[in-house]
């Protein structure tokens, strides 16, 4: 398939670009950030995401989405990095949406897909438990009682845990902590009395929370996928995540060069703009040609998920590793480039470096899929 959008998926572009500018420029996300709502988002900005159908982007038409796939998801994730654009979209729309869509049983998506579409219920995914992503070592355990599940442990960044109705827990049935098999997912009400959740602020004034389970008990009903097999559809989720994470980084990158190559031509320096020095010119360059690299593996990784989820994984983490290291190289050198103000609160430079910096690590960075690459590559 040719690295390039269709004409549904152009206007779908345009579209949200003149929804985000209008609704939700970057002083807007300065707002969210001064203010500090308990959301770290704008509910109303949510709602009428909901309202244009880019909630239910992925959920087919009969539970009330557009089915746009996840090159729409990515697209809207572009254009919501390039405006630094806070809201639940990931969370829900791509990874609650694709969990419960793509593993979940008729019951369950009848009862949830409609409410993620209409923007009513918010999902979580509770997967790491420790400092740095690791998703095949799951100590949370799910201890068989009666007909059920006893569900005991804790998770750490968990976007939008503290808001979340629906927590997506991945737990361990049976096996060792670092053991693939055993895995099982469980969907479960977040405000259970069994639940504790404590926000945690994040650099880039996102949040995200620390969720403690202490005794939940849970039926077969509220198993996501197999019992014990959940590692699967885990992967599954998490591939779709990286891609449309990696998207997001990657309208991030494209505004920060652009601001970037727009402060050059404009500030002066010994009586000339300094886009006219050489120097500079080189960086900006290998930053266009990094960009554009990033660009297509981003776009690549969304395609083979529309056409061919199962296979998506290694592209998906080729894209996640590429699109992180390209938006750190993008807000990096746009704060060099911008010289001591580039650090100030005045550009918003920092802000999208920031941004990136938290993006990069979540799910993953580039040297966590590198590792991942060489050993399905036998390395």
């Amino acid at each position: 398939m040719a690295l390039i959008l269709t004409e549904e998926q152009e206007m779908l572009q345009d579209s949200a670009e003149g929804f985000l500018d209008e609704n939700a420029p970057v002083t807007a996300f300065r707002k969210v950030r001064d203010n500090k709502p308990e959301e770290g988002f704008c509910r109303k900005l949510w709602n009428d995401m909901a309202e244009m159908g880019w909630a239910g982007i992925i959920v087919d038409e009969e539970f009330g989405g557009s089915e746009f796939g996840y090159v729409g998801a990515g697209v809207l994730a572009e254009k919501m990095g390039k405006n630094l654009t806070a809201s639940p979209f990931f969370s829900t729309a791509v990874l609650g949406a694709t969990a419960i869509q793509r593993y979940g049983t008729e019951e369950q998506k009848t009862d949830h897909l409609g409410a993620i579409c209409d923007g009513s219920q918010i999902f979580a995914l509770a997967v790491d438990e420790g400092p740095r992503h690791d998703p095949s070592t799951i100590a949370f355990s799910a201890k068989t009682s009666g007909n059920g599940y006893v569900l005991s442990g804790s998770k750490t960044f968990v976007a939008d845990g503290h808001v979340a109705d629906k927590l997506i827990i991945v737990a361990r049935t049976s096996g060792e902590d670092t053991d693939e098999e055993g895995i099982t997912l469980f969907l479960v009400d977040a405000d259970a009395p069994e639940i504790s959740r404590s926000k945690t602020p994040m650099i880039d004034s996102r949040n995200a929370a620390d969720i403690v389970v202490d005794g939940l008990e849970v039926t077969g009903d509220d198993i996501i996928g197999e019992v014990g097999g959940g590692y699967a559809a885990l992967e599954g989720i998490l591939s779709a995540g990286r891609a449309v994470l990696a998207a997001e980084m990657s309208g991030s990158s494209q505004q920060a060069f652009d601001m970037t190559t727009e402060y050059l031509k404009e500030r002066e320096q010994f009586g000339q703009k300094i886009g006219s020095f050489q120097g500079l010119q080189h960086r900006a360059a290998h930053l266009a040609t990094e960009i554009e690299m990033m660009k297509s593996a981003v776009l690549k990784s969304l395609q083979l998920l529309d056409d061919d989820f199962e296979a998506a994984g290694a592209v998906c983490s080729m894209a996640k590793a590429k699109s992180g290291q390209t938006a750190q190289l993008a807000t990096k050198e746009a704060i060099q480039m911008h010289g001591g103000i580039g650090v100030t609160d005045e550009y918003d430079v920092g802000l999208y470096f920031k941004r990136v910096h938290m993006a990069q690590q979540m799910f993953g960075d580039a040297g966590f899929h590198a590792d991942r690459l060489a050993k399905r590559a036998g390395y």
